[in-house]
């Protein structure tokens, strides 16, 4: 009998057990990001987190996923003071829905993985000590950015705080101490360091982190923070390329680092936690290179956390995205950052092909290994496709000619690295060339003029020899800037009627400093380090932007974010170095567009005098939530606030930028339609200006501006104007664009804004 009740007893558990194990299986938990309206606290509770932590207990009992109670402490991921009225949590499907049914629950969205956007640039962009604004702006002196990124790594010269007076007494934030991080490692330029990892830990079990503190392991935060604010580190270079003084945007700017962005993964959990503390810390200056890709305002963690940003007044750079050229990939469309596309410097990096004729060839090369200036043997071996002859080669210089095709050219650099042989020349039109520069191996990379004439010369001589000379760095390199093929195009998903990106920075081949124990470069196997590399990419251009935008705060400290966008976007180039349209490399070298590009190519000197600035308000971005006819619910996820004033809805925002759509597929032929834009403008010139409007010839439209003449009397007073775009209703062009200028009568001032007609149609 006893034997019969124990085996008895032993088979309930046994599928009690497996019963438990199945639904432990269904019942995965997942990481949310909660909204809570805060009017629905009761009044038992004496803050928001206790609230948070009562309402997840009574979640997991209801659930019957967990009895404990103090399971809501496991449960909690963090508690959002700022960014959003809410909490992230890990919570199974039960979890979730019982949760929906709690008091005072809005919405959420679950966890999101986010894409990382991966010396001479200030000469580029005309930055002097002399004049201009880095004297006026006292170098961005006093000025706090707060990055989010990889971490840094602070004993880096770019962070000594040599001359720098004390941390200015507004500040909050803290240096925190971490894994090989002392908290005595912050300075006076570094001001700030502290890591978000908990979204990260709930996502993966047993995790261990590599580094769990704020030094960088990547390198990738090293190199943004100090583009942004990195101070004078003389006889900085990679390996001997880009040889000089090395210096950030905003060399007397401060810089506080946020790591949300790990080796083992980033999540928006962690993320909008960053930017949480950002706020309360109180940076002047938020910059970040990541997105979401394919995100409805309302349903993206970042963008709801930059919009709490902008209410405090504190500006928000981000980069476009590194999917280009393909249009329709641009991330971080939102309304109330600025969105940094990628170009291109006058500066290459190369070496000097010297043939046995004494005509010396350069072409583009980073290379990071030394190598022999002797003469070898030079060989053509055509489209280098056969490995088995490759391979038999020793000791000679063998020269490639890229047959054009896809992937035809790493299909050769792979090829030629297989084989080992001495140096490669490599004869191509590739716009992807850069992508190959920082070999492995020994390496040029020629135009085909050039290399026509290398290949002439190995045919026309019966022991054709050459040397090369690697780590050149050529300046003044025409045309220049030109808009990368990498960076991402728009029209935005998330609002395609405010016109993205929204202005263009140096992303090629940036200078900036480098943890020196994170490997650089390869050279053959055995890789190689460094204190400063060279990076390409949006994730390059944004720190420009943020470190030009604390410049222009340092002298205008009560400007809103939209202001200080503004005067960056109507002061910016659309010309380059040779006096013509600037280009797209992704384009075939055609001239650039603004879904491209954005306003143009930023020019700080002149975004220091803007003449007008388009402002808005927080109020003018509800406007647009609910003309974009967001619920009550969805707007409220944004805002934080269930009392948003929708009286006057508008998806008119009042931007430096127009973006019209003519797609109506359905449309008669030669049926057309007029897109009106009202934008009011305000003086920020000191006395009284008349402006004068002219807009470029847009082939196929009518473009109008009524009044066409503006007259200040006063600084700060307001003007407003109409532009109306006519043309057909379905486009039979995809991209028409041009510009609308205001020109003050003294010529002191030119305030330019893109004016862009497409017939893209965003599939959502």
């Amino acid at each position: 009998m006893a034997a019969d009740i124990t085996k008895n007893l032993y088979v309930y558990c046994w599928v009690s057990f497996c019963v438990l194990f199945m639904f432990t299986k269904l019942a995965k938990s997942d990481n949310y990001i909660v909204h809570m309206d805060i009017s629905a606290m009761p009044k038992a509770f004496s803050n928001q987190h206790t609230w948070y932590l009562a309402t997840l207990s009574s979640v997991s009992a209801k659930s019957k996923a967990e009895t404990n109670p103090t399971i809501s402490f496991s449960k909690l991921i963090y508690t959002y003071n700022h960014v959003i009225q809410g909490f992230s949590a890990s919570l199974t499907p039960a979890e979730l829905e019982s949760l929906k049914n709690s008091p005072g629950y809005v919405s959420s969205v679950k966890d999101r993985v986010v894409k990382v956007d991966t010396t001479h640039s200030f000469e580029f962009l005309g930055l002097n000590s002399g004049t201009g604004a880095w004297p006026v702006s006292s170098f961005g002196k006093d000025v706090i950015v707060g990055v989010i990124d990889t971490g840094v790594w602070p004993e880096s010269e770019s962070f000594n705080d040599n001359g720098m007076s004390d941390v200015p007494s507004r500040w909050k934030g803290e240096c925190e101490s971490g894994t090989q991080f002392n908290s005595s490692l912050c300075n006076k330029k570094l001001i700030g360091a502290r890591f978000f990892n908990k979204g990260l830990i709930a996502h993966i079990s047993n995790i261990t982190i590599s580094m769990n503190s704020t030094r960088d392991t990547e390198g990738h935060g090293t190199h943004t923070s100090t583009t942004v604010a990195g101070t004078y580190v003389k006889d900085a270079s990679y390996f001997g390329y880009a040889p000089g003084t090395a210096r950030g945007m905003a060399p007397m700017a401060r810089v506080a680092m946020y790591k949300a962005l790990w080796e083992e993964g980033a999540y928006t959990t962690d993320i909008i936690a960053a930017i949480d503390q950002a706020i309360t810390d109180g940076v002047d200056v938020l910059s970040m290179s990541l997105g979401l890709d394919g995100v409805e305002l309302y349903e993206d963690p970042i963008a709801i956390a930059t919009f709490a940003a902008i209410e405090k007044n504190i500006f928000v750079s981000t980069s476009a995205g590194n999917e280009g050229p393909d249009v329709e990939t641009l991330h971080n469309g939102t309304p109330w950052v600025i969105t940094v596309a990628a170009g291109t410097m006058d500066r290459d990096f190369g070496a000097t092909l010297l043939l046995g004729n004494k005509v010396s060839i350069n072409g583009l090369a980073q290379y990071p290994g030394n190598f022999t200036s002797n003469e070898f043997p030079i060989v053509f071996m055509d489209t280098c496709s056969n490995k088995t002859e490759l391979s038999k080669i020793k000791q000679k210089i063998i020269v490639c000619q890229d047959p054009g095709k896809e992937d035809s050219l790493n299909d050769q650099f792979n090829n030629i690295q297989a084989a080992g042989n001495i140096a490669a020349v490599f004869i191509t039109n590739s716009s992807s060339v850069d992508v190959f520069a920082q070999s492995p191996f020994p390496a040029i990379f020629l135009v085909q003029k050039d290399g026509d004439t290398v290949v002439d010369f190995i045919k026309s001589n019966t022991d054709p020899k050459a040397s090369i000379v690697f780590k050149k760095t050529i300046l003044g390199i025409k045309p220049s800037p030109r808009v990368t093929s990498y960076t991402s195009r728009g029209p935005s998903y998330s609002c395609p009627l405010v016109l993205k990106p929204d202005i263009m920075a140096p992303g090629d081949s940036v200078l900036a400093a480098w943890p020196p124990n994170v490997a650089a470069a390869r050279v053959n196997q055995d890789l190689v380090f460094t204190n400063f590399n060279l990076l390409s990419g949006t994730s390059m251009a944004c720190p420009h932007v943020s470190g030009i935008a604390a410049l222009l705060k340092a002298v205008y400290p009560n400007w809103s974010p939209a202001a200080i966008r503004s005067a960056l976007m109507t002061t910016s180039d659309q010309i380059d170095n040779t006096g013509s349209p600037i280009k797209d490399i992704g384009g075939n070298l055609r001239p650039a567009d603004p879904l491209a590009m954005g306003a143009g190519h930023v020019n700080p000197n002149r975004a220091l005098n803007p003449g007008l600035i388009y402002d808005a308000t927080v109020q003018d971005y509800v406007d647009l939530l609910c003309g974009l006819n967001f619920t009550q619910q969805q707007i409220k996820t944004i805002t934080k606030t269930s009392s948003n004033n929708c009286s006057n809805p508008s998806l008119d925002l009042n931007y430096p930028s127009f973006i019209a759509f003519f797609n109506d597929r359905g449309a008669k032929p030669n049926s057309t339609t007029v897109v009106e834009f009202g934008r009011t403008v305000t003086n920020v010139g000191d006395g009284s200006f008349t402006y004068k409007a002219n807009v470029t010839p847009i082939n196929g439209l009518k473009v109008t501006v009524e009044p066409d003449t503006l007259v200040f009397k006063t600084k700060y007073e307001k003007k407003s104007y109409k532009l109306s775009i006519e043309g057909p209703k379905q486009l039979h062009k995809a991209v028409l664009f041009g510009y609308l200028t205001w020109e003050d009568s003294g010529k002191e001032h030119v305030v330019t804004s893109p004016i862009v007609a497409t017939s893209y149609k965003i599939e959502k």
